[in-house]
């Protein structure tokens, strides 16, 4: 950025070129302090820097009303979604992941949660026009360690395949070293986490998604059958703190969820379909939790093997995705296995196994 254009002390310009920032975003990230250390302004100078540049920034992004009522602007626009990474999931989601509200992945172990959070984490850092938000993840473990391993293995399988994308777009995206990866065992370090934390990445630009595995593990062994009001506020707290931290930033909060048998009918009537694992389950934590959803999916994974492929030479065990409810879907599905590139959805009409 040419810094002489800005309207600022020549004093203070000269000091912000001596420290070698070249950005308005490096000076947003830096705390007052750091500023202070780098620059060695005065505090009431680089508060004065502080005020130069935020107004500078209001200004380049001013936007017309035929812009607004074009729904043009990609930080703006009402009907911009977070890719998954696919386009038959995005096609079964109309686009992806909502900007706004909780998003929430539920299903039983090895139905590939983590995967679909993982891939999201790489797909978030992608340009506006392919699907990204061009900025960070941060991944909130609640219970098992981050996957590092397997984030490595996904983030260079998929700067290779990304075929859709130019390749010198892809060499600039940094996969892995924009992820902020916390761990939180129990709630109050949970909260902590989300309040502090996360605010903070959020309000310094630094990530635009959130994404928690799994919010069930929190209340699994905190609270007792005759504790279930105190945990009803609880997760009504937790949830409108990811609520407000979402729609101020615009950014989606997506949530892994566990299951619990349940006595009744499957949820496809045809347990010989690819789509039905013939059991019966239900998200955890209740209708409490549910009231704080915009969107619900389960996942699931069947006893099917998909004809083998390229990176999966014994084949791809397959998995389902399922629309519970959101208010602007209806209740559909669609399958998908996970192999070495990631989460891949599979049409219908194309299955074998």
């Amino acid at each position: 950025m040419d810094w002489d254009q800005l309207d600022m002390n020549p004093r203070v310009i000269a000091a912000i070129k001596k420290a070698n920032l070249r950005s308005v975003k490096e000076i947003l990230n830096l705390s007052g302090a750091d500023l202070q250390r780098l620059t060695k302004l005065s505090c009431t100078d680089v508060q004065y820097l502080l005020r130069a540049v935020s107004g500078a920034l209001r200004k380049n992004s001013g936007l017309t009303a035929l812009q607004l009522f074009r729904d043009e602007n990609h930080s703006t626009s009402q009907r911009r979604k977070l890719s998954l990474g696919c386009p038959v999931l995005d096609g079964l989601l109309r686009g992806g992941i909502p900007l706004t509200g909780i998003t929430e992945i539920a299903g039983e172990s090895s139905a590939g949660k983590t995967q679909i959070g993982l891939q999201l984490c790489l797909s978030v850092q992608y340009p506006f026009e392919h699907g990204g938000l061009e900025c960070g993840a941060i991944y909130i473990c609640t219970e098992d360690a981050f996957p590092h391993k397997r984030l490595q293995q996904l983030t260079e399988r998929q700067s290779q395949l990304r075929g859709d994308i130019p390749r010198s777009v892809v060499q600039k995206i940094k996969f892995g070293n924009s992820i902020f990866v916390e761990h939180a065992a129990d709630i109050e370090t949970f909260y902590e986490c989300i309040a502090k934390k996360v605010s903070i990445l959020l309000s310094r630009g630094m990530v635009r998604l959130v994404v928690i595995d799994s919010i069930a593990a929190l209340f699994r062994c905190e609270f007792a059958a005759k504790d279930s009001v105190l945990k009803a506020k609880y997760l009504q707290t937790i949830g409108a703190k990811l609520h407000r931290l979402s729609s101020t930033f615009r950014t989606p909060v997506v949530c892994m969820n566990q299951v619990t048998d349940t006595m009744g009918e499957g949820p496809s009537g045809d347990h010989s379909s690819p789509c039905s694992t013939g059991k019966s389950v239900v998200p955890a934590l209740g209708i409490t939790w549910s009231n704080q959803l915009l969107m619900r999916l389960m996942v699931n994974r069947t006893s099917h093997l998909v004809q083998p492929a390229e990176d999966a030479p014994h084949g791809s065990t397959l998995r389902t995705m399922r629309v519970i409810f959101a208010p602007h879907l209806p209740q559909s599905a669609c399958c998908y296995t996970v192999n070495l590139e990631g989460v891949k959805g599979i049409r219908m009409e194309t299955l074998t196994w």
